[in-house]
């Protein structure tokens, strides 16, 4: 169902388009845990990352929530 593949504590750049709130624009997080969106129909795959955000500089941000699209967490998607 899902091929995802989540390092904790690795930065990912979540472009709008792939978050359910996409008005929230762009962001970089750092994840801190995963958890899967199960009651929905498969082609409605959604991931939550729970982490830190990444401001500029590298400082750490804000705790937040975020729900993902699962197709961008796909091992084709995820830079090393």
């Amino acid at each position: 169902m899902f091929d995802i593949r989540v390092r904790l504590g690795e930065v990912y750049r979540l472009s709008a388009t792939d978050r359910y709130h996409p008005e929230d624009g762009p962001t970089a997080l750092r994840v801190t845990g995963v958890r899967l969106v199960t009651n929905r129909p498969e082609s409605h795959s959604w991931v939550w990352l729970e982490g830190f955000k990444v401001l500029p500089g590298g400082k750490l941000g804000a705790q937040v929530q975020v729900l993902v699209r699962a197709s961008a967490l796909s091992p084709l998607a995820v830079q090393p």
